[in-house]
């Protein structure tokens, strides 16, 4: 681990390589999972005054389920998510002509239809955050659906904080995404010369 300020980020998002391969994933990690996308409060409630503009951009079954469920509930580890639709979905997926599962609300970001970006949970993946009294811990994420990004990312050579920049920088600030970009480069520098 290594301590950013307030933080301690596990050595795998300065190790790993990650880019994201949506054409090997088709979106799978909106899809698969037994609960939605951790939310914040501000998030939740942003989301709800959003609803009106979001709701018919979704599926039908989204829609059901937000009119009879609410688009966000308190899930069995006491965590806030997206509603899910038959058991797995997210009720933000959407799919492309080719299959792949897509964000409705960062298309309709995209688009110019609304400012909101999708959950900082969704956009930091694979990345999750666990908060503690004094700290927040940076953990990387390793699911199978993810393989194929881990190869694109070690054939570009990007690793998964650099991928992260705009969503790492966007929660914790420039200067923090500064820090972290400094020290894991020392890191990555020393593992190199102790080689």
């Amino acid at each position: 681990m290594l301590q950013i300020q307030n933080t301690l980020v596990s050595l795998d998002l300065i190790e790993r390589h990650f880019v994201c391969n949506l054409d090997a994933c088709l979106g799978e990690c909106c899809i698969e999972g037994d609960a939605g996308a951790p939310l914040t409060d501000e998030e939740d409630r942003r989301l709800k005054e959003l609803m009106p503009d979001i709701l018919p951009l979704l599926s039908p079954a989204a829609q059901r389920a937000i009119n009879e469920e609410g688009p966000s509930y308190t899930d069995p580890d006491g965590d806030l998510v997206t509603q899910i639709v038959d058991g797995r979905n997210c009720i933000y997926t959407c799919f492309d002509k080719d299959g792949k599962c897509l964000c409705a609300l960062e298309k309709a970001r995209r688009a110019g239809d609304t400012r909101f970006f999708k959950p900082i949970s969704c956009a930091l993946y694979p990345v999750r955050l666990k908060e503690y009294d004094g700290f927040t811990a940076v953990n990387f994420h390793r699911w199978k659906i993810c393989k194929a990004a881990e190869v694109l990312g070690r054939a570009k050579g990007v690793r998964a904080f650099e991928f992260l920049k705009e969503p790492l920088t966007r929660h914790f600030g420039t200067e923090w995404y500064d820090e972290l970009d400094f020290t894991a480069r020392e890191y990555l520098r020393q593992q190199s010369d102790n080689k």
